[in-house]
């Protein structure tokens, strides 16, 4: 059934359903046990029940039908329609119970993967602050013209891309990074669309249009990655695909060969696939509070049907196969320079820059208790490096290639390359230092690869990271990957998931709201941690405490739902089978089967409870 604005949401309007027929149920049976009003007074509760329940999800499978869409749900509307055609109404109610309560079950469990959309929405301004004198007006995003000068009070959300032309004060960027942090911003640092700002406001010039800007770049790829995104079948409609024309051949075998349409009904009724529409979904919600309890918040119940059955996985680097910390490793200065006086001058400019190796430097200048400066200008454009003044003293923070297309002469002078990252220091136009840094990878990491392809049947392995090459193939070799995308920007990212998706069912670990679309792009993301609102509902799970011991847990919970689900499943649809055979023989009237199914429902679901209990190991890593 297709849902309108105005109407409950799907767990609730099932719920309602399930609650009306029950209520029915009862009614007739005291209406005609305990009176003597008549059997047609007495159904009068049950047509009530037909009428506001049994049409709505009639009418949702007759969609679905034309959609040719068959899933298992099919032989339960079947069995409605047919019950009402023979007068078997109290059958058909039942029928109509166990329905709506296995969908109010698994739409409880789908209703709490919020929408990233909305949540990417809510935290832009409606308008901007534009300047005019020596006071600003209000005026509308889409309103912002390129040089315009905008106003950004504290504590509010920054409107486009810019730079700083006046006041000094910081950022929160973890929404857009998901580095932890703030970005100290002084006359010339770069902003970015959707941080938040500190305490003191800010002059921006306005660099890109509201449309153009970063944030609305990466709205604009994660809407269309939900639209693109794999839509994988349910268990239910596979086991479905098969139990469904059985059923109803015995059904129609009963019929011709009694010549008693009963039999037809009977048959379909200890045949509603119940075991799948309401034991699957117990198993499911069990299992998301059983990784609840691990520290792991299940968004998308999808993915528990899915994780495990992954034969590729991507991760991203900085987080997830490394802890996110990088140190500075080594600095190396050129002849005749003093190496702390350069570590303070870069110090002193990097506590603006939102690189993720400025917290680094910044902590090695004060671990080694060097002097920090009055940053004069800085200024920091893609592809440029860091500009700044000191004291008067110019300095640029690059890299090799720029050096040698500035001093090539003093190229000679540089360390030999080495794995990890780097960056080079010009001050006053020469070559002064090289720093090293390293963002160690996790020490579990290269077993924890070797144990997905043993133990999880993992063909393949990928780095896919926007940090340098030289990083991501150091970590590469440290955990023993051999596919390895660097430099990559969100959108690039998402487009390698895409074609790998294509060929493969694909993992997706990273976090960071870059990392969202390429979340929403896989088979199945994983986020760690919680650094970004965005990036947790991205993601079809997220593991709290970021550990590689946690996704394995996670993969095995999977394994151990649909193990526990096919139990009670298939269990329960053995045991109908041979409901069906009794029924077509007419041992068992539509009632008594209808009755007949509720007790293995019981017992499906019975056995589907036990996904929620926790063994006694969860991981095999």
């Amino acid at each position: 059934m297709r849902a309108t604005p105005d109407d409950p949401p799907a767990d609730r309007r099932q719920l309602y359903i399930a609650g009306l027929t029950l209520g029915a149920i009862v009614v007739h049976l005291i209406l005609r046990y305990g009176s003597s009003l008549g059997e047609n007074v007495a159904n009068v509760p049950l047509w009530i029940a037909y009428v506001l329940g049994g049409a709505p999800l009639v009418w949702g499978l007759l969609g679905n039908l034309l959609r040719r869409e068959f899933g298992s749900d099919l032989l339960a509307g079947l069995s409605i329609v047919t019950s009402v055609f023979l007068g078997e109404y109290l059958a058909g109610a039942l029928v109509i119970l166990m329905l709506s309560g296995g969908e109010a079950l698994e739409a409880y469990a789908v209703s709490h993967a919020s929408s990233v959309l909305k949540a990417l929405a809510k935290r832009m301004p409606s308008v901007a602050h534009r300047k005019a004198g020596t006071s600003f007006e209000d005026i509308a995003l889409d309103e912002v013209a390129i040089g315009d000068l905008l106003e950004v009070l504290p504590h509010e959300i920054c409107p486009v891309d810019g730079t700083v032309v006046e006041g000094r004060g910081s950022m929160d960027e973890s929404y857009l990074t998901g580095e932890p942090y703030q970005i100290s911003k002084t006359p010339g640092s770069s902003v970015i669309s959707g941080a938040l700002n500190g305490e003191g406001a800010l002059t921006i010039r306005a660099d890109k249009l509201a449309i153009d800007s970063r944030y609305a770049k990466i709205m604009e790829v994660m809407r269309d990655s939900e639209e693109r995104r794999p839509r994988m079948r349910r268990l239910s409609d596979r086991l479905g695909a098969w139990y469904t024309p059985l059923a109803v051949l015995i059904a129609l075998l009963a019929w011709l060969a009694s010549g008693d349409p009963v039999r037809f009904l009977a048959v379909l009724v200890v045949a509603t696939p119940c075991p799948l529409l309401i034991a699957i979904p117990v198993a499911i919600i069990g299992s998301i509070s059983l990784a609840a309890k691990r520290a792991i918040i299940v968004r998308d119940p999808s993915i528990l049907e899915t994780i495990d059955t992954c034969q590729s996985v991507i991760f991203d680097k900085t987080g997830t196969l490394t802890y996110g910390r990088p140190e500075m490793t080594g600095h190396d200065a050129a002849p005749g320079v003093d190496s702390d006086e350069i570590l303070g001058l870069i110090a002193s400019i990097e506590v603006y820059s939102k690189h993720p190796l400025a917290e680094a430097i910044v902590a090695a200048g004060k671990e080694r208790g060097v002097t920090f400066g009055t940053v004069d200008e800085i200024s920091e454009k893609p592809g440029q490096g860091l500009v700044a003044k000191v004291g008067g003293r110019e300095l640029l923070v690059t890299n090799r290639k720029k050096l040698a297309e500035l001093r090539p002469e003093e190229v000679d002078w540089l360390p030999p390359v080495a794995g990890g990252l780097e960056c080079v220091v010009l001050v006053d136009g020469h070559y002064a230092a090289t720093f090293r840094f390293r963002d160690e990878p996790r020490a579990d990491g290269a077993e924890f690869i070797r144990h997905l392809g043993g133990k999880h049947h993992i063909e393949r392995s990928m780095i896919l990271s926007g940090d340098r090459q030289s990083e991501a193939d150091y970590l590469a070799a440290r955990v023993g990957i051999a596919t390895v995308h660097a430099g990559k920007s969100p959108e690039e990212k998402v487009a390698i998931v895409r074609e790998e998706t294509e060929s493969w069912r694909t993992l997706y670990v990273g976090d960071g709201i870059n990392d969202a679309p390429a979340l929403m792009a896989a088979t199945v993301g994983i986020a760690f941690g919680q650094n970004s609102d965005v990036t947790a509902k991205a993601a079809g799970a997220v593991i709290m405490d970021s550990s590689l011991r946690k996704l394995d847990e996670l993969i095995h919970i999977s394994r151990r739902m649909r193990r526990i689900a096919l139990q009670s499943a298939v269990g329960g649809m053995v045991l109908s089978a041979v409901g069906m055979l009794f029924a077509a023989f007419g041992y068992l009237p539509p009632v008594a089967g209808a009755i007949t199914q509720e007790i293995i429902d019981v017992l499906a679901v019975l056995n589907a409870l036990r996904v929620a209990i926790p063994p006694k190991s969860l991981t095999d890593y």
